[in-house]
């Protein structure tokens, strides 16, 4: 297993309209997407861009706001209820191979690969087994985002 680009880190807030302000007037963000449900996952999400250097891509925000009925995202906020970091998500170029591996080395798995915000698949491995930082695998972007 081989580190990959750190994609995006996530961020749960209790208000995605909110983190915007917050990220634009604050922060400087000139680039914000617009938000969108992911139902299947019970959260609306809204991606920041963070600025290029060298022609790479910068590494992206993602807000996470719950919908009725998210347990994992609304037990989070109820713990922290301004937000804050709740996953980094890095990139591997096959999610087959990346989960055999983590699960050759005896890293609890959760769930199998399912399709996440960007469109392509994802899966997330416990922090207990990470250095206590939930992590999120995903498959390389063809698009290259």
């Amino acid at each position: 297993m081989k580190l990959g680009r750190l994609n995006h880190i996530g961020v749960a807030t209790p208000s995605i309209a909110d983190s915007i302000v917050f990220y634009r007037d604050v922060m400087g963000a000139t680039k914000i997407h617009e938000p969108f449900d992911l139902r299947d996952q019970g959260v609306k999400i809204c991606f920041v861009d963070t600025p290029t250097h060298s022609g790479m891509d910068g590494t992206q925000i993602e807000l996470i706001e719950p919908l009725p009925g998210n347990a994992s995202i609304a037990s989070f906020l109820a713990k922290n209820p301004q937000g804050g970091q709740h996953h980094l998500c890095y990139e591997v170029p096959d999610i087959h191979i990346a989960k055999a591996e983590f699960e050759v080395m005896g890293k609890r798995v959760l769930g199998e690969p399912r399709i996440g915000a960007h469109g392509t698949l994802i899966f997330f491995v416990h922090p207990g087994d990470m250095g206590g930082v939930l992590t999120e695998i995903m498959e390389t972007p063809k698009n290259g985002h």
